[in-house]
């Protein structure tokens, strides 16, 4: 396990997606943001989905995705629709 799957949500499998695409340490993901990062891994793999989304920008905010705010849920279904 690396940096990454330590944060909540974060499986194995999203660190090797994130590390794949050039982010591999909390502070690169933070700076980055969930939306940014997102858009990284799913430009590499089109099956990206909104719960990965929300898995990272709950890994961001310290909790799990199903925690976050519903205003933060709607924001990235909003997003994840428009791409």
């Amino acid at each position: 396990m690396g940096e990454l799957s330590k944060l909540p949500n974060i499986s194995t499998v999203i660190e090797e997606k994130l590390i794949g695409v050039g982010i591999s340490t909390r502070q690169e993901l933070f700076d980055m943001g969930s939306k940014d990062a997102f858009l990284r891994v799913r430009l590499k793999d089109t099956t990206a989905c909104l719960s990965m989304l929300c898995a990272i920008e709950g890994a961001i905010q310290g909790v799990r995705w199903h925690n976050l705010p519903d205003t933060v849920k709607s924001d990235l279904r909003s997003f994840y629709k428009e791409l």
